[in-house]
């Protein structure tokens, strides 16, 4: 829908990709509909179009009735009319009102991305394996977690590890591999491994391989393992250092 074709009945329609931004001020409210993902972007400090990611460039009194404020109340309360410098001003200070569904669906999201990432990047200190992905959701379900819809994850992330560290054991150690592979292997190889793992030393060894040490999430070892020897077709060296 363009933005100059916005109407309030569609309102419902747009509520199922937009949420509303809203601040209060001077007595007087003030809203913008924009994309949950924009919200998210905004807060996180990134660099964001705001009016490119709103259905309409226009401030609302009552988004959901499609009412505007009158321009002396913008001006007063913003000293501008200017909608993107009043749009980034309300999602910085305001309240973003999203639906009960459209917070389920965002959490849920997050829910799957963080247990991917703990996933990827720990192990079991214990066993010097990762924990399996139902292992790392009943934690989180046990601990309670909050996961904020609109914060990204990065954010979020020490947090929710401090929780569930009382209820398994988890280290974020990286593993040093060390990687020796003929010279004719060398460039299948070395795109993927800057790629999934740092490279920390790297040389020629005296018979013409190439020698790499390379540090990889915990998580991830197994399946590095199994890249990089198809890729070699099994003609590899690796070996863990740690």
């Amino acid at each position: 829908m363009g933005k100059k074709d916005y109407q309030k009945e569609h309102t419902d329609t747009l509520l199922d990709d937009y949420v509303i931004a809203r601040l209060k001020s001077h007595g007087n409210n003030f809203e913008i509909l924009i994309k949950p993902v924009t919200v998210e972007s905004f807060k996180g400090g990134k660099d964001v179009d705001i009016l490119e990611n709103m259905p309409v460039d226009k401030i609302f009194s009552d988004a959901v009735n499609g009412k505007e404020p009158a321009a002396d109340d913008l001006e007063k309360s913003f000293d501008t009319t200017d909608v993107e410098e009043i749009a980034k001003i309300i999602l910085r200070k305001g309240d973003v009102q999203i639906t009960t569904e459209q917070r389920r669906k965002r959490q849920e999201e997050k829910r799957k991305d963080i247990i991917n990432r703990i996933v990827r990047n720990s192990m079991n200190p214990q066993t010097g394996g990762p924990h399996p992905p139902i292992r790392i959701e009943n934690a989180l379900k046990e601990a309670n977690v909050h996961i904020d819809p609109f914060k990204p994850i990065s954010l979020q992330m020490d947090e929710i590890v401090d929780s569930i560290k009382a209820l398994i054991p988890l280290s974020f150690k990286k593993l040093s591999v060390s990687v020796k592979v003929t010279g004719d292997l060398y460039g299948k190889i070395y795109g993927d491994l800057k790629e999934i793992a740092t490279i920390t030393e790297e040389d020629w060894l005296p018979d013409g391989r190439w020698r790499g040490v390379v540090k990889i999430p915990a998580g991830i070892k197994d399946e590095f393992f199994a890249k990089i020897k198809d890729k070699t077709k099994g003609k590899v060296e690796l070996e863990l250092l740690n």
